[in-house]
């Protein structure tokens, strides 16, 4: 590797991607194309390092193989960069197998770590521990141990373990200064802020207050009875009852718990659970049913008795009651929480990490576009949709996650 190679390489693992193509930009062979494919990348133009990378990938004969899985490595990471969730995964296992055979370590940790994010990012948080339990990021550089402690600070959040997310920040962002990346310093910075911006409302007793994540995980062990809105759950400190696909059931419960201690009137319950403009008979039958199951499905937390106009929730051995809702009550909440990560998401991307389908998720964006809360950008697979964050809106609680007690 000639002297020009070997100070772009050096340029890039700064965080200098300007420096590294001052060095490699007029050049043509394999490794000044991967490298300048990388600087691409970081300076954010996906779409020509993807193009360099490939190139490079061509170039490099059929016994570079070292050369050639270090670029796949590189193309992974555009990929989840650009939040391409559906790139094959088995190209990316081929390469840091690659990798680990010719002992060439930090690059198969890269590899690794990309896969692990990309599982966190749609919401398979155990594979993801899972994985990176199998790292140790001790003898690796500053800048790998600072994205290490990334990922384990974005499960944490994700489990609403804020201290755990505050102990892995405050190690990342030593190991970020250390390696003096500006980037990698404004990364840790911005996962920080998540911490300190409301992540949900909480009402209780007639009042509304805004809460951070840390406030949350306090909730979530106390003896506190709390209505979730943002998962759709009646939870205590050992029990979860998920009613994520019984929608009416839970909008009883969420007008049940935000009365708590009075009770709601029938036509109240009627209005919140069955969108009705008026009542008759028939829909106090269909509330009775309905009562009927809640009280089943909550029978281990909580009871629903009949008042005099209507009805109550009653908690188990007198604990609290409180309703804990998105900081922003928003349609389509649940699209808008990933694209307010500031990057660009395709349709695909957006159903694989929802776990819905792909139309489903087009008809969503195509109503937010209409609303102008959304940009699009591109056409056909190239079509990507972003938008601005929202001011006081933090994405934790409503992103997939496997739910705290389950």
């Amino acid at each position: 590797m000639d002297s020009l190679i070997t100070a772009a390489a050096r340029a890039l693992a700064a965080g200098d991607p300007l420096g590294a193509l001052k060095r490699v930009s007029l050049r043509d062979d394999a490794p000044a194309l991967a490298l300048r494919g990388i600087a691409m990348a970081q300076l954010g133009d996906f779409v020509r390092a993807k193009t360099l990378l490939r190139k490079a990938i061509r170039s490099f004969g059929q016994r570079e193989t070292v050369a050639r899985a270090r670029c796949v490595v590189a193309q992974a990471e555009i990929a989840l960069a650009s939040r391409d969730l559906t790139w094959p995964g088995k190209a990316l296992d081929a390469a840091r197998a690659t990798l680990e055979r010719h002992d060439d370590r930090l690059n198969a940790a890269h590899a690794r770590y990309l896969e692990v994010r990309r599982l966190v990012l749609i919401g398979r948080l155990d594979e993801a521990e899972r994985k990176l339990a199998a790292l140790d990021p001790t003898p690796f550089p500053p800048a790998s141990r600072a994205a290490h402690e990334l990922v384990v600070a974005g499960i944490a959040m994700r489990r609403v373990r804020a201290k755990a997310a505050q102990a892995a920040l405050v190690h990342a962002e030593r190991s970020a200064r250390e390696a003096g990346i500006p980037a990698l310093m404004a990364e840790v910075e911005s996962a920080s802020k998540i911490l300190k911006t409301p992540a949900a409302r909480l009402i209780g007793r007639g009042t509304e207050k805004r809460v951070v994540l840390g406030d949350v995980e306090t909730l979530f062990k106390s003896k506190t009875l709390i209505v979730d809105a943002c998962r759709h759950v009646v939870r205590d400190s050992g029990i979860a009852i998920s009613l994520a696909t019984r929608p009416v059931l839970f909008a009883l419960a969420r007008a049940l718990g935000e009365a708590w201690p009075g009770g709601v009137s029938r036509s109240a319950l009627i209005a919140s659970a069955f969108r009705a403009k008026f009542t008759d008979q028939s829909h106090r039958a269909r509330l009775r049913v309905e009562i009927g199951r809640l009280r089943k499905k909550l029978r281990a937390l909580a009871d629903v008795n009949a008042t005099e106009q209507g009805f109550a929730l009653v908690p188990r051995r007198g604990r609290e009651v409180v309703v804990l809702a998105r900081p922003v009550e928003e349609e389509h909440a649940d699209v808008l929480a990933f694209l307010t990560d500031g990057e660009s998401w395709s349709s695909s991307a957006l159903a694989l990490a929802l776990g819905q389908s792909q139309r489903t998720v087009q008809r969503t964006l195509d109503a937010l576009v209409v609303a102008g809360k959304v940009q699009s950008f591109g056409r056909a697979r190239a079509r990507r949709w972003i938008t601005p964050p929202v001011p006081g809106f933090t994405t934790t609680l409503l992103l997939p996650a496997p739910l705290p007690g389950d």
